[in-house]
């Protein structure tokens, strides 16, 4: 993996809320990201979450018109906890280094990863935030998108309004049907230009949790497949939103509490280094 950047990649990271970072992987290492992530999607047979038996297109609280959504891509969440290899990937020092030397934090903890495999002629994903989704509220929460297909402008790459995560706030405008539901939120945003980010396989960017992005529709009849994993500052705290957590964890949290359950947000990068154990 490709996880050195530089200042100047930090400061764009900043000024836009997303980084495209060429060529993250290398052939090989592609392979083997695609090979895992296959082996875990079959494994876990279309269900969206670990222990849960509800199937990514169908509704779950939030994606509440699953005629639609079940048609804008398969969403499978935490295949870390249910896959070694997939495990092997995302909980990776060098990758939480760079997630904190772009976010300026101390610590990084997975909130979740995420498969995203639009199918041939799947509709596009509106403009929505993440962080307002998510059972904790930090300005610096980022994510990271890798591309495992060409992501193009016919199959569905991925398309960011820069700068918009300097304006947007925790409040959630969800994620509706049409692409400019978000702007009666954000008025004031609609006059910004759009940057689409087509990228190679092996390719990858990351972007805030606060900035606004959407994809397109696939317009082919192939797959677009990428790898996700939301980072979650260490330090974070619960903010009332349940989320991807279960019913027993969110009935032992109150808001206030930390958030750090190695076995649900384990941390993978410190600085000064921080052993689980010592907390």
């Amino acid at each position: 993996m490709k996880t050195q950047i530089t200042q100047q990649q930090i400061e764009d990271y900043r000024k836009n809320g997303f980084l495209l970072i060429e060529d993250f992987l290398d052939k090989d290492e592609l392979e083997i990201w695609r090979e895992a992530v296959t082996e875990a999607l079959v494994q876990r047979d279309g269900r969206k979450l670990p222990g849960k038996d509800t199937k990514t297109g169908e509704e779950d609280g939030i994606n509440k018109n699953a005629d639609y959504f079940g048609k804008v891509f398969d969403q499978m969440l935490n295949l870390w906890q249910t896959n070694e290899k997939v495990k092997q990937l995302i909980l990776n020092e060098n990758l939480g280094k760079m997630v904190a030397d772009l976010s300026g934090c101390d610590g990084i903890r997975i909130w979740h990863d995420q498969a995203l495999v639009k199918r041939p002629w799947a509709n596009p994903t509106s403009w929505h935030l993440d962080t307002p989704f998510w059972s904790f509220s930090d300005r610096r929460a980022l994510s990271i998108w890798v591309a495992l297909d060409d992501a193009t402008l016919e199959n569905g790459c991925l398309y960011f309004l820069p700068g918009s995560y300097h304006t947007t706030s925790f409040e959630n405008p969800g994620i509706g049907k049409n692409m400019d539901e978000v702007f009666k939120f954000y008025p004031q945003l609609s006059s910004y230009d759009s940057k689409a980010v087509p990228m190679k396989a092996g390719s990858c960017s990351f972007h805030n949790g606060l900035t606004i992005h959407g994809a397109g529709a696939n317009m082919t009849k192939g797959f677009r497949r990428a790898m996700t994993c939301a980072f979650m500052p260490d330090g974070a705290v619960f903010n009332g939103i349940q989320n991807i957590l279960s019913d027993e964890q969110v009935a032992k949290l109150k808001v206030g509490d930390l958030l750090k359950d190695e076995e649900q947000n384990p941390l993978i990068y410190s600085n000064p280094p921080t052993f689980p154990s010592q907390k």
